[in-house]
């Protein structure tokens, strides 16, 4: 199924970085990851940097479904506010998924350092703002939450957001802790670092089904070749229904678009922007000088239905900018919209299928894929050495 329709911005930026022969021959490996977008390309990094064997097979292009369409906010704020999540799932888990979603942002900073480039990785604050009057008490709840949390929030009034930020809102929170990448490069260079390692990475290669003995697993592609591995970890996003024989997220679409570059000083503070309201408009800069704004979710029903509707998301998204920051006049250069799972808490899926299982999964849905598969990668690494995380009961697949 396509993961994306128009014009996504990333690949055409970057253009083809690397190429991937699709699988010819029957391969072994201690560890098949399905899936060669970033989450299982920093899959792939963890686990062959402690000395894994690893295979990468992909339906696609490498990094060419859903991390194109990604606009890669990075952000420890989940899609479900605080103070909703503890409800669900206790106050000690709640601040804990928070608090690893934090620690995500600086584990990609350092881990751009490692990389040819910094894959147009910016540390930027991130500013949470009031739709509406009545959503002031929420953030003051929501302020208070995180603070007892650890993290380090300011409650903005409605003055101060337009003083420091030209934008008219009654309230908002602003952290630092915010930053934005380019994921279609981040995932090509750990591709091409995986494979210096050993890993053998191939696209074009669709998996049609999973056997499982004591002995581990095997892959059998549509090609007729098959992989033998002691571990298999899906990295598919949604797709993973067909080994999970369930869904666990609902399907959405969401709409983006990237503007012409801009002036100099067109966004002083480069902070992300998003919003109380659900579905909400979200924002972000890049490094040469573009606005990329996203939102108008809706439920998905067929690929056809979403590119029907992508021109008028990317008109809506552009008044609902310029309503924003009025100084702001955006030409559109790219629209794209891309279908992801949202699931009830906000949380990520990661771990085994089921209790001993040797099929993972990560699987980060959401606004915070980047964020979640990087604890995804650390976890999974982890498990497969037989050091599970505690941390990964926050995401079972069972919950």
């Amino acid at each position: 199924m396509d993961l994306r329709t128009g014009r996504a911005y990333w690949p055409i930026h970057n253009g083809l970085m690397h190429t991937y022969p699709p699988l010819q021959k029957d391969e072994r490996a201690d560890v098949l990851v399905i899936g060669a977008g970033i989450t299982g390309a920093l899959c792939a990094d963890e686990l062959t940097k402690v000395g894994l064997d690893v295979v990468m097979l992909d339906t696609r292009d490498a990094a060419f479904g859903s991390t194109s369409a990604s606009t890669a906010l990075l952000q420890y704020e989940i899609d479900t506010n605080l103070v909703d999540l503890i409800p669900m799932i206790g106050q000690a888990q709640a601040e804990r998924a928070y608090q690893l979603c934090r620690e995500s942002i600086d584990i990609v900073r350092h881990l751009v350092t490692e990389l040819p480039d910094d894959c147009g990785f910016r540390q930027r604050g991130s500013l949470y703002y009031a739709s509406h009057r009545r959503d002031v008490r929420l953030l003051q709840a929501e302020c208070e939450a995180r603070r007892r949390a650890g993290l380090e929030v300011h409650l903005l009034e409605g003055a101060d957001v337009k003083k420091q930020f030209g934008l008219a809102a009654p309230a908002a929170l602003f952290s630092e802790a915010g930053a934005e990448v380019d994921p279609y490069r981040l995932a090509q260079h750990l591709l091409w670092r995986v494979q210096r390692r050993g890993a053998r990475v191939h696209d074009r290669t669709r998996v049609m089904r999973l056997d499982e003995d004591r002995h581990g697993l095997s892959a059998h592609t549509e090609r007729g070749f098959k992989v033998r591995a002691r571990w298999v970890l899906v990295a598919t996003g949604y797709e993973a229904e067909q080994f999970l024989g369930k869904r666990l997220a609902q399907l959405k679409n969401s709409y983006a678009l990237a503007s012409e570059p801009l002036e100099d000083e067109f966004w002083p503070s480069g902070c992300l922007i998003w919003e109380t309201a659900r579905p909400y408009l979200y924002a972000r800069t890049t490094a040469d000088g573009r606005v990329i704004v996203g939102g108008e979710d809706d439920d998905f029903h067929s690929p056809a239905r979403r590119e029907r509707a992508l021109a008028g998301k990317a008109r809506k998204l552009e008044r609902k900018l310029e309503k924003l920051l009025p100084h702001l006049h955006l030409e559109t250069a790219f629209a794209w919209a891309g279908t992801f799972g949202e699931t009830k808490d906000g949380l990520a899926f990661i771990g085994p299928k089921h209790q001993n299982a040797h099929l993972l999964f990560a699987l980060g849905y959401g606004g915070n894929g980047i964020t979640y598969s990087v604890q995804a990668a650390r976890m999974l690494t982890a498990h497969i050495q037989g050091h599970t995380d505690p941390d990964m009961t926050i995401f079972r697949l069972d919950r």
